[in-house]
């Protein structure tokens, strides 16, 4: 059966909207239970991600593949166009306009819950040394995803890709947002998580920089990593995915 697009975007929406909400939430419970200690912040911020992460994975893959990042989705798609897989343009659209639109809504309502205004956009500026980070970050991640497509274990990713970022938020300067659309969501909130929406151009050009850096490096050690787009993240029915690309 073939699955909709409507749903797969809803999945995208809902997924992107639910990881923001727990990046920018758990930043706020972190400074509220520890004040005075940056690191303890940051240390609670990232497992609170890396779990909700692998959680979300689990509970979205099937239906859309839980990308939840554009640059995934953008790989996906420049992966896949030689063997006929993965994204088409049309698809590759209308994800990135779901994680966007996701992103921002997930901000708003951790700003809700927390009895903030809906909408306070962040003072915080990144920038800097901190661009490398994010290519790093986002490099990473990509080969990740795909490496783990190509060979077969696209069934760990839940648990392979939330232990990547948990881990990427230590050894990365920006503390790995990876993500354009969640870089764009953290510019809606003034808190722990946030960005100043000054900042967002250069950590978006630092990802994609990254995307081109990932996927030049699947080109090299998995030059048939594209005849596996269909299974990224998590894979789809086997059916669904030979009816989507009929």
């Amino acid at each position: 059966m073939t699955i909709a697009l409507w749903r797969r975007l809803l999945a995208e929406f809902a997924g992107t909207a639910l990881l923001v909400t727990a990046v920018v939430g758990s930043g706020i419970m972190a400074t509220d239970l520890s004040p005075d200690d940056v690191g303890l912040q940051l240390l609670q911020n990232s497992i609170a991600t890396a779990f909700a992460l692998g959680v979300l994975i689990l509970m979205f893959g099937p239906v859309s593949g839980a990308h939840f990042n554009p640059v995934v989705s953008a790989a996906d798609w420049l992966l896949g166009r030689r063997s006929g897989t993965g994204l088409s343009p049309r698809e590759l659209a209308g994800y990135v306009a779901a994680q966007v639109t996701g992103a921002v809504a997930g901000s708003v309502l951790a700003n809700l819950m927390f009895a903030l205004s809906a909408v306070s956009f962040s003072g915080r500026q990144r920038g800097g040394n901190l661009w490398l980070g994010e290519v790093v970050a986002t490099a990473g991640l990509v080969l990740l995803i795909f490496a783990l497509a190509r060979s077969g274990r696209a069934v760990v990713a839940p648990a392979a890709v939330g232990a990547y970022i948990g881990a990427a938020y230590w050894f990365t300067s920006s503390t790995s947002f990876a993500n354009p659309a969640v870089t764009v969501g953290r510019a809606f909130t003034d808190t722990f998580a946030g960005i100043a929406p000054g900042s967002v151009p250069g950590f978006v050009v630092a990802q994609v920089v990254g995307l081109a850096v990932g996927v030049g490096l699947l080109a090299a050690l998995y030059p048939d990593a594209g005849a596996a787009a269909d299974q990224v993240v998590v894979p789809a029915d086997d059916q669904a995915t030979v009816s989507r690309r009929s």
